[in-house]
């Protein structure tokens, strides 16, 4: 029997589908997408630079960030000094490196570990519902009820300044946005038509839920995800500029500008807190972008 031009043309999608040509091709158009957008591109490329240079910190200083050296105090910046000492004679460039560690690992992880938790909930809860949809539901109600930085700082005040308890203390006041948004999503998806084709065939609600419907509600979430990094960092660094965040001895970026409380070092000492607040806003811009970028690249309702 001859094939028709119709029959050709499911034969060559089937054999593309077979050989992952089509999830390839697809996954390029994704790339293709999000390298379009220079900001997005721009904000990977900070992104990239501020990382590896706290990974590879001490390749790029010699200094220790918290070893003090009385006879160096407040220097100036210089080509021994890139950005200067401090008080006590610290190096605030090293400082700077080695504080970017700590900021971007509670900013970063504790986003990502709030979002592995609101996805999971609220994907299911969205989907299904029931019990588990109407605890998470007012559960969530509960913590976002409260200003998000009146709530950690009671935290904070009732379990100590701890790197470890400012983490959980993230994950806690922060999975709840997420999970929100996910069930939004998930309530919106679950009214598509593929979604109940897939249900007719039996499909079990795991694969439905995460495999099929999650990925159609990306865009949002890796905003929500790279919105949340940002706040996060911002929240330590402010914490920690008042006092109440990570321990003093510990360097990070709200510890650095900590030093700006006092009114002679924020009028004649910059390079004290400039350069760390620098940072902190090309970092935070960087971040922003990359989620821009996800957001137009991922959104099926912004693909041609």
């Amino acid at each position: 029997m001859k094939k028709t031009s119709l029959d050709k043309k499911f034969d060559k999608l089937r054999f593309l589908e077979e050989n992952n040509k089509l999830v390839s091709k697809d996954q390029n158009r994704l790339i293709s997408k999000f390298l379009n957008n220079k900001l997005a591109v721009l904000g990977l490329i900070i992104f990239s630079i501020i990382i590896l240079a706290t990974i590879f910190a001490p390749l790029l200083t010699s200094y220790d960030p918290i070893r003090t050296d009385l006879r160096s105090m407040r220097q100036s910046p210089s080509l021994d000094h890139w950005f200067g000492t401090d008080n006590t004679g610290r190096d605030v460039f090293s400082r700077v490196l080695y504080g970017g560690r700590v900021s971007i690992f509670v900013g970063l992880g504790s986003s990502l570990m709030a979002a592995l938790i609101g996805l999971a909930i609220g994907c299911y809860g969205g989907y299904k519902g029931g019990w588990v949809d109407v605890i998470a539901l007012r559960i969530s109600e509960i913590f976002m009820s409260f200003p998000q930085i009146i709530l950690v700082l009671l935290l904070v005040s009732i379990t100590g300044q701890s790197l470890t308890n400012l983490f959980v203390i993230f994950i806690l006041t922060g999975w709840g946005g997420m999970y929100r948004l996910s069930r939004a999503r998930m309530l919106s998806l679950r009214e598509e038509e593929y979604v109940q084709a897939l249900e007719s065939f039996g499909i079990s609600t795991f694969t439905i839920c995460y495999k099929h419907m999650l990925p159609n509600a990306l865009g949002p979430i890796m905003v929500m995800i790279t919105l949340s990094t940002a706040m996060f960092i911002l929240t330590e660094a402010g914490l920690s500029f008042l006092g109440l965040g990570v321990p003093l001895n510990v360097p990070t970026w709200g510890n650095i500008l900590n030093v700006a409380t006092d009114i002679v070092v924020l009028q004649n000492y910059w390079w004290m807190w400039a350069p760390v607040g620098i940072v902190i806003s090309v970092f935070v811009l960087a971040v922003n972008f990359i989620g821009d970028g996800l957001r137009d690249s991922t959104d099926p309702s912004q693909q041609g």
